[in-house]
């Protein structure tokens, strides 16, 4: 069918895959950081010209690159606003990351529409300081001059597509991107402009949703632009996975999400309700604590890394001796504990070694992303294999101890751009829908990724005790917390 690319603008860099359309084999790479002036010491700025993004693309795609390339999607960091002027303009530097500036405008917004259960039937999800919506609240009441002139609003993969395409009159997104804003529903498949005016205080442009297979158009060069979409559905179609799939991503703080073929309304909140690329629907579920649990855990017992607490950790037993470490260093969104601090129990003489900690230390994070999962098994989810990702994944202590705690088989794929590879293929589903060889509700099918499978076998039965234990434990010192 021909070549095609996929773009990732990352937080800190771009990447770029170029594709065989039929099978998904990438023929050529490209990458290129992204510029980082403002920042201080070292830490990524929350406020950044999207023109940079441009910069870095052209870096990453210099040398002949997409030389042959008939179609070109793009994945892009969540949760970035750029606000425009009526003339396509950026009022101010776009919005990007986790925001925290915005979590007294996130408190403002739930208040504001009645409470958690509110927003989560009006969207699906409770406003987070990292949100669109919660960023045009705090744009409305710290910088009412620029919240003024905003006349059109924009996501960062939605402002790469109009530019690529030579900023058109015509701005679209997919609906994977617009259900992340928070004025997007996914139940309706409709903007909440309200939503949008009691955030901003007015109303603006929003751009088009089109479908999974729609293009958003073709360059004067004849180069089809596919819709486009957001970071973590680029990387879960790049994936490949589907119904009975569930992928838990490890980082400073974890999520879960799954694939389902409704979406789900989730009054407690601690389900946010996503749509993918496909045209099926993401819930996930987020913990605050994950990696940062192994961090802290090194760090107190002085080891250099993770590896050498993996290490340790294998010189220990399923039960680390009887200790059970509830994670919550940071507070907890599932269960929703804020306020709350780690818990570390079961301490005996005989267990009060560097060994059993460490144990503990990868059981209570597994557990804590395990009570996600249970979030989503207790909304009808189907859970049969989950996907495994982030650096930890590879660590022994995670694999050995992951499919018994899980109660399923998991799926360690091998590092790979998969937000890239997700995008190429969403450009290789909108250039063969365009040119007639495939239906546009089926998407490519891409072989799916290189990856280490891990059975529960007969741990299952260990891991499950171990896992009761962490549960009553949780239930003894916050009765009532988690309830699905």
């Amino acid at each position: 069918m021909g070549i095609v690319a996929g773009l990732d603008s990352a937080p800190d860099f771009t990447r770029i895959v170029v594709c065989d359309a039929d099978t998904g084999a990438v023929l050529r790479q490209g990458y290129a950081p992204h510029p980082v002036e403002g920042a201080e010491g070292g830490a990524r700025p929350s406020d950044v010209d999207p023109q940079a993004w441009l910069l870095s693309l052209g870096e990453a795609a210099g040398g002949g690159l997409l030389e042959g390339v008939q179609a070109i999607g793009v994945s892009a960091q969540q949760n970035a606003v750029i606000p425009l002027d009526p003339q396509g303009n950026t009022v101010r530097p776009a919005l990007v990351g986790g925001d925290k500036r915005a979590q007294v405008a996130a408190a403002d917004l739930v208040d504001a529409l009645g409470g958690r259960e509110a927003w989560a039937q009006a969207v699906g999800c409770v406003p987070q300081a990292a949100q669109p919506v919660t960023k045009l609240r705090w744009l409305a009441k710290t910088e009412p001059e620029h919240a003024l002139r905003t006349a059109v609003v924009m996501q960062a993969h939605d402002w790469l597509v109009w530019q690529l395409l030579g900023r058109p009159v015509r701005r679209t997104t997919d609906r994977g991107g617009a259900s992340g804003t928070g004025y997007w529903c996914a139940v309706t498949g409709a903007y909440r402009g309200d939503l949008v005016e009691l955030a901003l205080g007015h109303q603006v442009m929003l751009p088009e949703v089109i479908g999974p297979s729609d293009a958003a158009g073709t360059t004067p060069e004849g180069l089809l632009i596919s819709a486009g979409t957001g970071e973590t559905m680029a990387a879960a179609f790049g994936l490949g996975i589907g119904l009975g799939d569930a992928v838990v991503s490890l980082g400073a703080s974890g999520s879960v999400m799954a694939v389902h073929p409704e979406a789900l309304v989730d009054q407690a909140g601690m389900i946010t309700s996503l749509a993918d690329a496909t045209g099926m629907h993401l819930p996930v579920v987020t913990t605050l604590n994950a990696v940062r649990t192994l961090r802290g855990t090194a760090e107190l017992l002085g080891l250099p890394d993770l590896e050498s607490l993996s290490d340790l950790a294998m010189k220990s037993t399923p039960g680390a001796h009887g200790l059970v470490l509830l994670p919550y260093l940071e507070g907890e969104r599932t269960p929703s504990l804020p306020h709350t601090a780690g818990t570390l129990a079961g301490l005996r003489r005989e267990s009060m070694k560097a060994e059993h900690l460490a144990r503990a230390a990868f059981e209570g994070m597994l557990c804590g992303l395990a009570d996600a999962l249970d979030v989503l098994r207790g909304r009808g989810v189907e859970v049969r294999r989950v996907f495994l990702l982030g650096a930890a994944a590879e660590l022994p202590a995670v694999q050995v101890a992951a499919p018994a705690l899980f109660g399923a088989q998991v799926v360690v794929p091998q590092p790979a751009d998969y937000g890239a590879i997700g995008a190429a293929r969403q450009a290789a589903w909108a250039l063969g829908t365009s040119q007639g060889t495939l239906d546009p509700r089926t998407p490519p099918a891409w072989q799916g990724p290189a990856a280490q499978i891990l059975e529960p076998g007969e741990e299952l039965a260990v891991g499950q005790a171990v896992r009761q234990q962490f549960v009553s434990v949780r239930e003894q010192t916050h009765p009532g917390a988690f309830r699905l």
